[in-house]
């Protein structure tokens, strides 16, 4: 394996199993970013696709752009169909989870929303899923209720892989959920310290090559391992990170105006960006974008704008607004002559 994607090395230990395999389907259940700590993307990556259940939209909606291949339902499985509640908790979304007191001890916010939720069954059928080689589960206290949802009959992966930890404490939790696959004619393999993998026993070939031992964590370079791309020249992409970041800065002062708005808003909500801006609203804006020794942002808090995101296109139509774009772009676009 040239990189592993996964929280805990899960993608490396099941690559063992299925060496070779070019091809192959998969389930991820709580699928997470597509990229970041996430099981399947090596296996995306050698040609294989799956079915994605992950109910945080943002998320859900990066696999159209980042991994088209896959069937993505931006929702929750369960035991039965209909709605619930979801606790999405505010940077770690992988606390998120339908158990509100396992999103309070994560100790951040967290927004509860109503959400459609479906058995793996029906999704099954409604998908006409192909063999299925490995299901994977992580959500965060609700493990059983997804297991209770499979129709055996009709779905049956040959490796199946569960969190088996307890969200903050880090308890063992298998006791509860275990013996319904067990019951399957599944064998257990490997806890590699956070999650347990069970082999369906008539897939001798699986039984023989999956590890029976942890790897070690430098077995194989790890995205983790790395971050901001264009800052470390350890990361796999820095080389291309670091050309983008100065095609982007160097294109900065043309680029659309609306498209800047949208980019300076994105991690805010509609209804945020549709309220009418207060003094200390538009004063947290300016402070965000300027240093408070900046004589430029004088009078931007003077600014009318109905909406708070109006707010934010009159800043950016500011001289202040153009000439800090200007800073940024001129080591890049030609202003300045500099030597790597």
């Amino acid at each position: 394996m040239d990189l592993s994607y996964a929280q805990h090395l899960e993608d490396y230990h099941l690559s063992l199993a299925f060496a070779g395999q070019r091809e192959g389907f998969y389930i991820d259940v709580g699928g997470g970013h597509p990229v970041a700590d996430n099981v399947s993307c090596w296996f995306y990556l050698q040609g294989w696709r799956g079915l994605v259940i992950e109910p945080q939209a943002d998320l859900a909606a990066l696999y159209a752009h980042v991994r088209p291949r896959d069937i993505v339902f931006a929702g929750l499985v369960g035991a039965q169909s209909g709605e619930t509640d979801f606790h999405i908790v505010e940077r770690l979304h992988g606390f998120s989870t339908m158990h509100a007191d396992v999103a309070e001890k994560s100790g951040a916010g967290f927004a509860t929303k109503r959400l459609p939720i479906a058995t793996l069954a029906q999704l099954a059928r409604a998908h006409d899923l192909p063999k299925v080689d490995f299901l994977k589960i992580d959500v965060e206290g609700a493990e059983i209720d997804v297991l209770r949802g499979i129709d055996w009959s009709l779905l049956r992966p040959r490796i199946i892989l569960l969190e088996a930890v307890a969200p903050g404490s880090m308890a063992p939790s298998h006791e509860e959920w275990e013996p319904l696959i067990l019951e399957q004619n599944y064998e257990f393999v490997l806890f590699e310290g956070l999650n347990r993998f069970y082999v369906a026993r008539e897939e001798t070939e699986l039984l023989q090559r999956f590890p029976r031992a942890q790897a070690d964590w430098l077995v194989t370079p790890h995205l983790g391992h790395t971050n901001r791309a264009p800052f470390r020249d350890d990361h796999p992409d820095h080389a291309f990170a670091k050309d983008l970041t100065g095609c982007f800065f160097a294109s900065l002062p043309k680029m659309d105006r609306d498209a800047l708005v949208t980019m300076l808003t994105a991690q805010l909500s509609q209804e945020e960006l549709a309220t009418r801006p207060d003094a200390a609203a538009k004063q947290a804006v300016i402070d965000r974008l300027f240093p408070a020794s900046n004589e430029a942002r004088a009078g931007l808090a003077a600014l009318d704008a109905p909406t708070l995101r109006d707010f934010y296109a009159r800043v950016v139509e500011s001289d202040a607004f153009r000439v800090m774009t200007g800073r940024l772009a001129m080591s890049w676009d030609g202003g300045q002559i500099l030597d790597d």
